[in-house]
């Protein structure tokens, strides 16, 4: 990782995956004048999804959720440049991957520092060809070997002492290789000890059925015993 000081923000940079001007990367019009945004998806704010010279890439701004959020949109306080969001998710990413989880490789990250606030970035590989458990399962049932291994991809995580502090369905991929990925590690972390693991998987547990009343995904009961099989290392 390459550390860039420019003014007042700080950038963090693999340059085996970044070829551009990292001063330039967190710039949706920078993208689009280059006809390079090849998509777009809404959550809190807009993640672009933009072609790089070496491959398709996720640039995230970061932004506040809740109540909060519509009062200070994408604003956080300053301590260190290491304690910024992106920088964190950035590490954190790294370690998931030496742990051999699957999960994008972080290209990029930035923080600007505004006074006592900072802002962030984040430009991360996008996954090819997959879709998360909300678009697969509103259109077809998964078998019990896709549970289980959605499972163990989770148990490597937590075997990494990773706390995903908002694992929901929607951070859940599956590819047209039937590869499970996991995404979006905003405000998680490492912790020690096993307690807070199981909340991960009853928030899990939740989210399915979230979406069963909201959407009528096809899951039922069975299907998150299976999942757990397939964590507990049960074949």
């Amino acid at each position: 990782m390459k550390t860039l000081h420019v003014d007042n923000q700080t950038i963090w940079y693999d340059e085996t995956l970044l070829k551009e001007d990292p001063k330039r990367v967190f710039s949706p019009e920078f993208w689009q004048q280059n006809g390079q945004v090849i998509g777009s998806a809404q959550g809190r704010g807009t993640t672009w999804f933009v072609k790089t010279k070496l491959l398709d890439a996720a640039l995230r701004h970061y932004r506040r959720g809740g109540l909060f959020g519509k009062i200070v949109n994408d604003s956080y306080l300053f301590s260190c440049w290491e304690k910024t969001r992106s920088y964190q998710e950035y590490q954190l990413l790294q370690v998931l991957i030496g742990a051999g989880v699957n999960v994008p490789r972080p290209i990029a990250a930035r923080a600007i520092k505004q006074g006592l606030v900072y802002q962030a970035d984040l430009l991360s590989e996008k996954i090819a060809n997959a879709k998360d458990l909300v678009s697969v399962l509103s259109e077809t049932a998964l078998s019990d070997e896709m549970y289980q291994k959605i499972g163990q991809e989770i148990r490597k995580m937590h075997d990494a002492q990773v706390n995903h502090t908002d694992l929901n369905i929607h951070n859940i991929l599956i590819d047209d290789q039937e590869k499970v990925w996991i995404i979006d590690f905003d405000k998680c972390n490492r912790q020690s000890g096993d307690d807070w693991k199981q909340s991960n998987l009853d928030r899990l547990k939740r989210s399915f059925e979230k979406e069963v009343g909201k959407r009528d995904i096809a899951w039922q009961e069975h299907d998150y015993v299976t999942l757990i099989e397939g964590y507990n290392g049960k074949q």
